[in-house]
């Protein structure tokens, strides 16, 4: 116990009082591990939206904590997740996304329907006590919310719906037509980062006025508000009313800034503009590194003139202000001149406040404390 004593000394459950998660969390492999096995292993994880696995048939493959994991549409409609391995020698089943009938090991030829049983496998009819009915894919918990889907490794954990309480509502209430926009572009990063510096960036703006000018101008930082719950937290605000650096938001019907971040990597974002879903998905690689996708999903597959200038901004302005700033935090963090700092908490919530970086250190701790280090 005496790791766990170390990485949570310094924190308390009043932010007006707590230090930041200690260094050794960010910059120790241990952690690393302890992160991938008992957080990124036993949360929802966000995998695409409903529009990859509409039509039966339909499939996406993806890996989560180091797990090859294959979701399909069966032929009764049924979304289903499996993991990606033949029950024969292990191969892999499925690769990339797509659509089809049956689930073909590329190896020996194994052949399962859509709801993982096993139907058929050559050259296994002198084979003495072997019943194909007995064979199925390892199933694992999948689960369609707020018009994505997301999986979750964990047999136990409770469904996403459940363990989320009014994230479904608020997000219905902000952005109701989520579950009908459409893939528009993706940007992708390689970050020299753990994954938690760039969850501990992502949930304050207390960085903004400082990093971040023509952000503030795009949103009226007056009106940020941060708001906490459960597993997830909202950043609120309104567009900017005057005209500003980032992109043009004149023509914009969405006059919403509304953010939500789900414990543990997945961040959804509605800015001004037309309606759309921007889905942040931080992955973890390594101690140090740290993959992110940015999804655009909109009215329509092409973006227009304003999202066109909106995707630009986020790709050469915004990350690369906040790429610069995380990584330099990771390296700060390696050297012994830190171990950790303040909490600068505003208890009227504003956006210029850490308490949601302090809520997501909450979880984690909670999280090593199950692990019982």
């Amino acid at each position: 116990m005496a790791q766990q004593t170390e990485v949570t000394s310094g924190y308390h459950a009043d932010p007006a009082r707590s230090f930041s998660l200690h260094a050794d969390a960010y910059t120790q492999s241990r952690w690393f591990q302890t992160d991938v096995n008992s957080i990124i292993g036993k949360s929802w994880q966000w995998v695409c939206h409903v529009e990859k696995t509409r039509i039966p048939g339909s499939y996406i493959t993806v890996e989560i904590a180091g797990q090859p994991i294959a979701i399909v549409r069966d032929k009764s409609g049924e979304l289903r997740a499996f993991y990606n391995v033949c029950k024969h020698r292990a191969h892999h089943l499925l690769s990339g996304e797509g659509k089809t009938s049956l689930i073909v090991c590329p190896y020996h030829a194994w052949a399962y329907r859509l709801d993982g049983k096993l139907q058929g496998a050559p050259h296994t009819q002198n084979l003495k006590q072997f019943n194909k009915d007995e064979i199925c894919l390892d199933q694992v918990q999948v689960e369609e919310f707020c018009g994505f889907v997301f999986v979750n490794l964990d047999p136990t954990a409770p469904p996403l719906a459940q363990q989320s309480g009014a994230l479904q509502s608020e997000i219905t209430h902000w952005a109701p037509d989520v579950a009908e926009l459409t893939f528009g572009h993706r940007l992708s990063y390689d970050i020299k980062s753990n994954w938690k510096n760039v969850v501990d960036n992502f949930l304050e703006c207390y960085h903004c006025p400082v990093a971040h000018k023509d952000f503030c101008d795009l949103v009226d930082m007056d009106t940020y508000k941060v708001t906490t719950h459960g597993i997830y937290s909202s950043h609120m605000a309104d567009a900017g009313n005057s005209a500003n650096a980032a992109y043009d938001v004149s023509a914009a019907t969405v006059k919403t800034h509304a953010v939500w971040w789900l414990w543990p990597t997945t961040c959804l974002m509605r800015y001004p503009g037309r309606s759309s879903m921007i889905v942040l998905n931080i992955i973890p690689i390594d101690t140090n590194r740290t993959l992110e996708t940015y999804d655009f999903y909109l009215e329509t597959p092409e973006p227009n003139n304003m999202e066109l200038d909106a995707i630009r901004y986020l790709d050469e302005v915004l990350q690369v202000e906040d790429i610069a700033l995380v990584e330099s935090v990771q390296k700060g963090m390696s050297t012994p001149a830190f171990n950790q700092g303040r909490i600068v908490h505003d208890p009227e919530g504003s956006g210029k406040s850490e308490h949601a970086v302090h809520h997501f250190h909450g979880l984690v701790l909670d999280a090593y404390a199950q692990k019982n280090i």
